[in-house]
């Protein structure tokens, strides 16, 4: 193997001086005196079709639940058995959503907002703090904070990420029976290639955000002139 040019190598080094090392996020400690923290999470802001849906969950301090995470790096079955076990050990749980026509009305962020605030006020018990995953919170009357990655840092955004993923996906799955063809079972409404060809070629289903550029300029293309 031939060794590295002196003035290529020193490229090189510098390179690597420069990369900074990243900083590895604080532990999350709730105020001192909390006794029910509630975690919200959200699933399906990104995908092109469906509801918005979120969780709000209160666990017990003493919870037995194991294998709490990001739902993300969950498998399907890990995280249906994590839900039963969420909904039978909580302390409460309430899922909260905002619809097509929500989001397409006052934007995907908004309509986020206002179902994470619904899934907070539809707790049995009301909570005494709010952790929500992600860098903002919604304008609401309880004292909280926003996490940064908080579904893999916090055991209650954990266990909301998965009741609102295990529920959007049970939905989407429905809808592929009722609007087959755009792959809503396997893509759970995100863009992929076989649900933007479906698009294209079947036009939108009542589901469909219209307020999403795909959706939107598939609409335009259909009611553009002939001539």
């Amino acid at each position: 193997m031939k060794e590295p040019k002196p003035k290529k190598a020193l490229k090189v080094l510098k390179a690597i001086k420069s990369i900074k090392p990243i900083k590895p996020l604080k532990p999350f400690k709730p105020p001192a005196g909390i006794k029910l923290l509630a975690g919200v999470d959200e699933v399906g802001r990104g995908p092109l079709a469906g509801d918005v849906v979120t969780a709000a969950v209160i666990l017990p301090a003493n919870h037995r639940i194991e294998g709490l995470a990001d739902s993300k790096a969950l498998s399907a079955r890990q995280r249906e058995n994590l839900y039963k076990d969420i909904v039978s050990h909580a302390t409460c749980w309430c899922i909260g959503r905002a619809s097509v026509e929500e989001i397409d009305r006052f934007n995907i962020l908004q309509a986020t907002l206002m179902a994470m605030r619904r899934a907070v006020m539809g707790l049995k018990i009301q909570p005494d703090y709010v952790a929500v995953d992600g860098n903002r919170l919604p304008q609401w009357e309880y004292p909280g904070e926003a996490v940064i990655k908080g579904d893999g840092r916090v055991e209650v955004i954990s266990a909301a990420s998965i009741l609102a993923k295990v529920v959007r996906d049970a939905e989407m799955l429905a809808m592929d029976s009722k609007y087959p063809g755009y792959g809503f079972d396997s893509n759970k409404g995100y863009g992929t290639a076989q649900h933007l060809e479906a698009l294209q070629r079947k036009g939108p289903t009542p589901i469909h955000r219209r307020s999403f550029a795909p959706v939107r300029d598939g609409l335009q293309l259909e009611q553009a002139p002939l001539f």
